[in-house]
């Protein structure tokens, strides 16, 4: 469990298109095998220490003649940014995603101070 010593907690979030590869041709659609797309996303305020964040598909658009495998998770979160991770493998064919995320974590409070 992630506890948080400040009392002022910021909660940022949005939507993402990750790739739309079907009106491209993009390895997502096109090709077999593995293959992985990564997105940095930035938060618009920079959280005090890295924030607990939740990634969720938005929108799946996939072909029906093959199993239809994926994997999205958050990684290499830091204060000011994070990774989508979406993964696929075998001859799943993805044509396009969106993904909503949230980051909740503490923010800087005016009456805090640096001290040397």
């Amino acid at each position: 469990m992630k506890k948080m010593q400040n009392h002022l907690i910021g909660i940022d979030q949005g939507e993402v298109i990750l790739f739309s590869d079907f009106e491209t041709g993009g390895p997502m659609w096109a090709e077999e095998g593995p293959r992985e797309v990564r997105k940095t996303v930035k938060f618009s305020s920079a959280f005090r220490k890295e924030p607990s964040v939740t990634v969720r598909l938005g929108m799946l658009d996939m072909s029906n003649k093959s199993f239809t495998r994926w994997d999205l998770r958050a990684q290499k979160v830091t204060e000011t940014q994070f990774e989508i991770v979406f993964q696929t493998w075998a001859d799943s064919k993805i044509a396009r995603v969106r993904v909503a995320w949230q980051a909740i974590g503490e923010v800087a409070h005016d009456d805090d101070w640096d001290i040397f």
